[in-house]
């Protein structure tokens, strides 16, 4: 019905995997084309590893990487706080002490100034290199000179939130949050890689995206913080409240999240991606004025509880909330949806994996329908003109009653005598049961009679059970369930 997502890692497609009986390629062959062979496996280094993204990653890959006797080597300033250390007892929850001690006992911590390697890194032969330093174009660019300088071979990474990989000079592996668990990558690359090969043989999932600012996900949890701060000048409505209400409407708290996160750092991050995608696109990605205060003041976006009041905040119209919020999220949508910035399989489940989305915000638009969407927009544009002006495709729309836009999570193939189910999401929706009624009414059409269902190998490789958000309201009322 449409292409396999497996197939942009280039794994071929869920039927050639059925039909092989095999999995494309094992953990195992590709641990060897990265690292080398054992016992002689070159390192795997994370640099700003004790930062958030860094020890988080260091954790997650390394734990994944130690039964292959692949060196991991964290590499940062002296006297900076011990993020790795932090990781310990989550490791011992997930693993056990003894496990969680194997692993951190190949964690070699090295320290550097920034401009010199340690000598000790020579030995380790570093193959692979993610890094996680400041978000600072030329601090970045520099690092990469000083690691291709000492060693030409290495492969690169970045887990830059905003930067394309035109602008970097290397390829992007962008992680979400939170990044000890989150198995999600953004992938940059002008052809599928071993290195994207080996993440989703380790069971995380790289997700290909085209080489704009900001990718995915960056456009949809920043434009969201956006669009909310928007919303919040103009009612003069607590950001805590205005979370509610997203929530409400979207699945996303993008207030909360940020000081989850670390509101200082995540406070910056967001302002950069808008900062970048404004001198690109426009004032529909401009930093509101709070946005900017919160940027340089570092502070939280939530008061304590305490001096959060209990009363309920009602909303005196729900439209205008969500001309404000929906609006720019959906022309932010049709700009990802026009430049063809993933599969939209894939745009959808990074809104669900990675920002809360529920559901994901094609599907969302699916079932509100183009025109519907096009008018929020338009109303939109009536409160903030300027916006009017560039990064809007309402044409984009017009590819909703496709293939890619109808079967956002499942997709059906066959061979002429049988066929393959596959699912793209790990609980079961309202709009999964549509696309599976639908993919077999397909198969059906088609002659075939024989049918293996399975989950996608990519986006989802297990079924958990229903989506509560869908089957809950059924407990008081059976129709709306």
């Amino acid at each position: 019905m449409r292409r396999s997502t497996l197939e942009t890692l280039g794994l071929g497609s869920v039927l050639d995997l059925i039909r092989k009986g095999r999995l494309p390629v094992s953990t195992g062959e590709l641990v060897d084309r990265v690292f080398g062979a054992a016992p002689n496996r070159g390192a795997f280094v994370v640099s700003g590893a004790n930062g958030i993204v860094g020890a988080g990653k260091t954790m997650q890959l390394g734990s994944r990487l130690e039964p292959f006797g692949v060196p991991i080597v964290a590499l940062d300033f002296p006297g900076v706080p011990d993020g790795i250390g932090a990781q310990y007892p989550g490791l011992v929850r997930a693993f056990g002490a003894d496990r969680a001690a194997a692993i951190m006992g190949n964690v070699i911590r090295l320290a550097y100034d920034g401009s010199h390697l340690p000598s000790q890194l020579d030995a380790l032969s570093p193959r692979f290199l993610l890094e996680a330093v400041p978000e600072n174009l030329e601090i970045k660019r520099a690092h990469y000179e000083v690691f291709r300088t000492a060693f030409p071979e290495i492969e690169i990474r970045s887990v830059t939130s905003g930067f394309p990989q035109s602008e970097l000079g290397v390829g992007v592996a962008h992680p979400a949050f939170p990044h000890e668990i989150n198995k999600v990558f953004e992938i940059v690359e002008p052809e599928p890689s071993e290195i994207t090969q080996l993440l989703w043989a380790l069971g995380l999932i790289p997700i290909t995206v085209s080489d704009h600012w900001s990718f995915v996900l960056d456009v949809l949890f920043c434009g969201l913080t956006l669009a909310a701060t928007r919303y919040h000048e103009v009612t003069n409505m607590p950001f805590w409240k205005v979370d509610k209400f997203a929530r409400r409407m979207l699945g996303p708290n993008p207030f909360r999240a940020h000081d989850a996160i670390g509101a200082r750092g995540a406070n910056f991050l967001t302002w950069s991606c808008l900062h970048h995608l404004t001198q690109h696109y426009g004032p529909l990605f401009e930093p509101s004025a709070v946005l900017e205060e919160h940027k340089d003041s570092g502070a939280n976006w939530y008061p304590p509880n305490h001096f959060r009041p209990l009363v309920n905040w009602s909303l005196d119209d729900e439209t205008e909330l969500e001309t404000w919020v929906l609006g720019p999220i959906f022309q932010m949508t049709s700009l990802m949806v026009s430049e063809e910035r993933s599969h939209l399989a894939q745009i959808n489940a990074i809104g669900e994996l990675c920002a809360q989305f529920s559901p994901g915000l094609l599907a969302a638009i699916r079932t509100r329908g183009a025109d519907a969407t096009i008018a929020t927009v338009e109303a939109y544009h009536r409160l903030h003109p300027e916006a009017a002006a560039q990064a809007w495709h309402p044409e984009a729309f017009a590819r909703i009653s496709t293939p890619e836009w109808q079967q956002l999570y499942v997709n059906a193939e066959h061979d002429g005598t049988v066929g393959v189910l596959s699912l793209s999401r790990e609980s079961y929706s309202a709009d999964v049961d549509v696309e599976l009624n639908r993919a077999i009414d397909w198969l059906q059409k088609e002659n075939i009679d024989r049918v293996i269902l399975t989950g996608d190998f990519h986006l989802a490789t297990q079924m958990v059970g229903a989506d509560t958000a869908d089957f809950y309201p059924a407990m008081t009322d059976e129709a709306a369930g």
